[in-house]
C-alpha cells in the first residue's frame, strides 16, 4: 500500500465495520506480553518481569539489570455472533471476528547505574472481521481489517533507590480496509483501504515505597492520524453522477482520527517470600471519539461528510492478580479483570458491538537457566450480551444483540545477557 493511503479505511472500519475481535475497550488491544496475560495484566505499570515491562511503564527499565531480550506472541480466538432483525427480516452472522496472532519484541540495556535504555515492538490497536454473504445486514459492513505496529524507543533514569522516571517516543504504523455491500452477495456500496503513520509519546514513574511495596504510573499520549487515501463504490458513484460528473474508479479523501490518551496506576505488594499481589486501574479517553467526518473534495467540496455519530464514553479497567513462587524455578500467576464498555446502551450499534468484559487468567513462568525464562499465559473473556438498535434513513433499521467470548493463549521467552 502507498503511504498515507488509509483514507476512510481505519475510521470506516471502526464505525461502519464489525470490529468485534478487539479484546480491550473500543478497538484497543491489551495483549503486549504473555507474561502479563497470565495475571490478566494486573499491576503492569509496577511490574518488571522482563524487557516487555517498558511497554506499559518505561520507568520499570530501571529494575532490569544488564541487557535483556524478550519476545513472544499471543493467539486470540474470538467467538462473536450477531443476531437480529434488519428491515423486518431475521438474520444471523456467526464467528464474525477472525482469529489473530499478536507478536511482540523487547530489548533493554543498562547503560550505567542511573540510565537505562529500551526498544519495544508491539501493538495497541487491531481488528479483522468478515460477514457471510447470506447475512442480511451487509449494507452496514461486510468486511473490515485494521493492523498496527508500534515502534517505541524508551529511556529511564533512576533518581535514587526509591524513585525512577522514564519516557519514550511512539511511532505508529497502521493499515486496513473496509467494505460494505448489498445483501446476498450484491455489489459493493463502499470499499476503502489505506495506511498511515503517526507519532506519540509516553511517560512513566515508579515509587519503591519499601522493599516489599511499589507503585507505578504511566501515561500514553493521544496519537493524531491524518488519514488520506481513496474510496470507491456505488454510493460515491451515485453522488458523482448526481453532480453531472463521470464516476471514477476511486475518490481521494482524508479524515482526522485521534487514538485516545490512556493512563494506568498500578501497585505491587510482596506479602511473603512466595506470595505477591498486584493491581491496576486503567483509564482511556474514549470520550474524545464523538464523531467521524470525512473530506472528499471531488464530491463534497469543503463540506465534511459525516460518517457516523459515535458519542463514546471514557473506559475504565480494574485488574487484580497474584504471583506464587512455587519453587526456585517455577512461578505461578493468576488474575481477574473487569473492562467496561466504551459505548453506552443508548449509543451501541452493530457496527461496533462493544460491551463489558470479564477476564479470568492464569499463567506460569519457568527459569530454564540463569539466563533463560519461559512464560505462558491463558485467558478466557466473558463478553456481556449486548442489545442494539440502529436506524439509518438510507439503510433501514437493525435491531438485535451480540453475544460471544474470547480465548487467548500466549508464550514468551526472555533472555538475560
Amino acid at each position: 500500500m502507498n503511504k498515507n493511503k488509509i483514507t476512510l479505511s481505519l475510521a470506516a472500519a471502526l464505525t461502519l465495520g464489525m470490529s468485534a475481535n478487539t479484546v480491550a475497550a473500543g478497538f484497543q488491544l491489551a495483549e503486549y506480553s504473555a507474561t502479563g496475560l497470565g495475571r490478566a495484566f494486573a499491576g503492569e505499570a509496577a511490574m518488571a518481569d522482563n524487557a516487555g515491562a517498558q511497554f506499559r511503564n518505561p520507568a520499570m527499565l530501571t529494575y532490569l539489570e544488564g541487557t535483556q531480550v524478550s519476545m513472544g506472541a499471543i493467539y486470540v480466538d474470538p467467538n462473536i455472533d450477531v443476531e437480529g432483525e434488519v428491515n423486518g427480516t431475521q438474520t444471523k452472522a456467526s464467528n464474525i471476528a477472525n482469529s489473530a496472532v499478536i507478536p511482540n519484541f523487547y530489548l533493554s540495556h543498562q547503560l550505567n547505574d542511573k540510565i537505562f535504555l529500551g526498544l519495544a515492538f508491539g501493538t495497541n490497536y487491531g481488528m479483522e472481521t468478515e460477514l457471510a454473504g447470506d447475512y442480511q445486514a451487509t449494507q452496514f459492513g461486510n468486511q473490515a481489517k485494521v493492523m498496527s505496529i508500534e515502534i517505541n524507543p524508551n529511556i529511564a533514569y533512576k533518581i535514587n533507590e526509591q524513585f525512577s522516571v522514564g519516557g519514550g517516543i511512539r511511532y505508529v504504523i497502521g493499515e486496513g480496509h473496509f467494505g460494505a455491500a448489498l445483501p446476498n452477495n450484491g455489489p459493493d456500496l463502499k470499499y476503502m483501504e489505506g495506511d498511515d503513520t503517526a507519532w506519540g509519546w509516553q511517560l512513566g514513574s515508579a515509587w519503591q515505597i519499601n522493599e516489599n511495596n511499589r507503585i507505578g504510573f504511566n501515561y500514553r499520549s493521544e496519537v493524531e492520524l491524518n488519514l488520506t487515501g481513496s474510496a470507491s463504490g456505488a454510493v460515491y458513484d451515485l453522488t458523482s453522477a448526481a453532480q453531472g460528473k463521470k464516476p471514477s474508479a476511486s475518490y481521494a479523501g482524508s479524515m482526522a482520527l485521534t487514538l485516545p490518551a490512556t493512563a494506568e496506576i498500578a501497585s505491587f505488594h510482596q506479602l511473603t517470600n512466595k506470595v505477591a499481589v498486584h493491581a491496576s486501574f486503567n483509564w482511556t479517553d474514549w470520550s474524545s471519539f464523538d464523531k467521524l467526518e470525512a473530506s472528499i473534495p471531488s464530491l463534497y467540496g469543503n463540506n465534511p461528510d459525516l460518517i457516523k455519530e459515535e458519542n463514546w464514553e471514557d473506559n475504565y479497567r480494574l485488574a487484580v492478580g497474584t504471583t506464587y513462587q512455587y519453587t526456585n524455578k517455577l512461578v505461578l500467576r493468576s488474575g481477574i479483570a473487569y473492562d467496561t464498555s466504551a459505548v453506552s446502551d443508548e449509543h451501541r450499534t452493530q457496527t461496533i458491538p462493544e460491551t463489558d468484559r470479564l477476564w479470568l487468567s492464569m499463567g506460569a513462568g519457568y527459569n530454564w537457566s540463569q539466563s533463560l525464562t519461559l512464560d505462558a499465559g491463558f485467558t478466557y473473556i466473558f463478553a456481556k450480551d449486548a442489545s442494539m438498535n440502529e436506524v439509518d434513513p438510507n439503510l433501514g433499521q437493525f435491531k438485535g444483540e451480540t453475544t460471544g467470548n474470547v480465548w487467548l493463549v500466549g508464550i514468551q521467552a526472555s533472555y538475560r545477557f
